[in-house]
C-alpha cells in the first residue's frame, strides 16, 4: 500500500509515492531520536552513579570472600596445631604408662591388659576433622588406662607408704632422746616423750609416712605443730616449726615437705620435736627412725 503526496504551486506541480512502511519507520526513528534528544545530563549522571555503586558492591563482596579464605585458612591452621598438641600429648601418655608399668613390675605390652576398649589409630593419611576425632578418642582411652594403673600402683605401695621410717628432717642431727632428762628451762628431771632432731631455721620438716593433717596449727608449749594420722591407731607428730606448708584435711606422701624448721613454742632452738603416738599414748619413735625404708 502507497501513500501518494501532492504538492501544486503557481508554475508547478510536484507528486511523490511514500510507502506506509516506510512512513512508519520514519516516523518511529523520528520519535527515538527525540527521546534521547530530550534526556537531560542529570539522568546521564545517575546512571553513571549507578553504575560506580555497582562495582563498588562488586568490590566489597570480593573483599569479603577474599576476608573468609583468610579466616578458613587461619582455623584450619589452629587445627592443625591442635592435633599437633594431641599428638604430642598421646606420646607424653604413653610414656608415663610404661614408667607405671615398669613401677608395677609390669612389662611395656602387658599394658594392653588394661586397655579399655579403644586402640590407637593410625590417622595420618585421615583428613583433619577425622585425626582430630581419632586422637580424641585415643587420648581419653590413654588416661583411663592410666587412672587404672595408678590406683593399682597406689594399692600395691599403700602399706610400704603407710608405715613410719627414717628422720622427720631433711638435714640436721638427732640431738635429743625419748625419756628422762633435766628440763632444758627448769634444770629438773622431766619426761621427753619424743626425740629432737636440732637444724637450722628454715631446713625442710618431712613426713615420715602418708596419712592425713589432723592439727595444723598453735599448739601450747609445742608453737606451730603438724599431726598426722596414718592410720590403725598410729599418729605422729611435728613441733616448734617456723612455718607449716599444710592445712587440716591434707593427705600426704611418706617424705613430702609439710613444715619450716623453727623454734617457736617452749623451744630453746631451731629443732623439730617428733613424736609417735600409738593407740593414743607416747612411745620411742627410735625404732621407726633407724628402721629402714
Amino acid at each position: 500500500m502507497k501513500l501518494t503526496i501532492t504538492f501544486i504551486g503557481q508554475q508547478k506541480r510536484y507528486r511523490k509515492s511514500i510507502s506506509v512502511r516506510t512512513l512508519v519507520s520514519f516516523t518511529v526513528l523520528s520519535s527515538l531520536f527525540m527521546l534521547v534528544s530530550s534526556r537531560s545530563t542529570d539522568s546521564v549522571s545517575e546512571d553513571i552513579a549507578r553504575i560506580k555503586l555497582a562495582q563498588a558492591a562488586n568490590e566489597a563482596g570480593g573483599a569479603e570472600v577474599d576476608a573468609l579464605a583468610a579466616s578458613t585458612r587461619q582455623q584450619l591452621q589452629i587445627l592443625a596445631e591442635r592435633l599437633a598438641e594431641m599428638d604430642a600429648t598421646v606420646s607424653q601418655l604413653d610414656e608415663k604408662g610404661k614408667l607405671i608399668a615398669a613401677e608395677f613390675g609390669m612389662k611395656a605390652e602387658d599394658l594392653d591388659a588394661f586397655d579399655p576398649g579403644s586402640s590407637p589409630k593410625n590417622v595420618e593419611n585421615e583428613p583433619l576433622m577425622e585425626q582430630i576425632a581419632a586422637l580424641q578418642q585415643t587420648v581419653s582411652a590413654k588416661k583411663q588406662q592410666l587412672a587404672m594403673l595408678e590406683s593399682l600402683v597406689r594399692g600395691h605401695h599403700i602399706h610400704e607408704q603407710s608405715q613410719l621410717s627414717g628422720r622427720p628432717i631433711a638435714s640436721g642431727w638427732l640431738s635429743s632422746y625419748y625419756g628422762m632428762r633435766a628440763d632444758p628451762f627448769t634444770g629438773n628431771p622431766a619426761m621427753h616423750k619424743g626425740l629432737d632432731f636440732a637444724g637450722k631455721s628454715g631446713d625442710d620438716v618431712v613426713s615420715t609416712a602418708a596419712g592425713i593433717v589432723t592439727w595444723a596449727g598453735e599448739r601450747h608449749g609445742y608453737g606451730l605443730l603438724i599431726e598426722i594420722d596414718h592410720g590403725d591407731g598410729m599418729v605422729t607428730r611435728y613441733g616448734h616449726n617456723q612455718a607449716l606448708s599444710v592445712a587440716i584435711g591434707d593427705v600426704v606422701t611418706k617424705g613430702q615437705t609439710i613444715a619450716v624448721m623453727g623454734s617457736t613454742g617452749r623451744s630453746t632452738g631451731a629443732h623439730v620435736h617428733y613424736e609417735v603416738i600409738r593407740n593414743g599414748q607416747q612411745i620411742d619413735p627410735l625404732p621407726y627412725v633407724t628402721k629402714r625404708r
